[in-house]
């Protein structure tokens, strides 16, 4: 459970980076389902999934950091980060219409897209793999691509 530590390779701290997206995604998509707290997600997972053991087989362990911020921002500014996912919506749905894992997702992509930190195409970039893995015989990651990318560019346009 630990936060990429200098030694690491480039490799093992993306993989780490990942690891604590699809852990937010998660987060997020349970507490809308559990009406837990945030505290009391973010302790479980940070007890319970950052690297914990199932069946033999180990869970990666993930960037401690990054789980958390785009988990309190995700929440934090979820009134906004809708808004924006719903001007992104080509078809004018609601977002409370979509798909409970796809707004967990969009939820925790808004959070890092408020970000400076992380380039908006590797936000992109990564929130599209996770729908790959969430839906991986659907359309769903085509979908995910272009409602993240024009957030992406309302959030932050002088990327583009």
């Amino acid at each position: 459970m630990n936060t990429p530590a200098p030694g690491l390779s480039g490799n093992q701290k993306r993989k780490m980076k990942s690891a604590s997206r699809l852990y937010a995604v998660q987060a997020l998509f349970q507490m809308e389902h559990s009406s837990q707290t945030i505290d009391a997600v973010r302790n479980e997972f940070l007890e319970h999934r950052f690297g914990a053991t199932y069946d033999g087989d180990e869970l990666q362990d993930g960037d401690i950091n990054l789980f958390a911020q785009v988990l309190e921002d995700a929440v934090n500014y979820q009134a906004p980060i809708d808004q924006m996912t719903d001007r992104a919506l080509v078809a004018k749905w609601a977002i409370a219409r979509i798909d409970p894992t796809i707004r967990a997702l969009f939820r925790a992509a808004g959070a890092e897209l408020r970000d400076q930190g992380t380039p908006p195409k590797v936000v992109i970039s990564e929130y599209v793999d996770l729908a790959r893995a969430f839906f991986p015989e659907g359309k769903e990651a085509s979908f995910v691509n272009a409602v993240l990318d024009h957030m992406a560019r309302e959030a932050r346009p002088e990327a583009f």
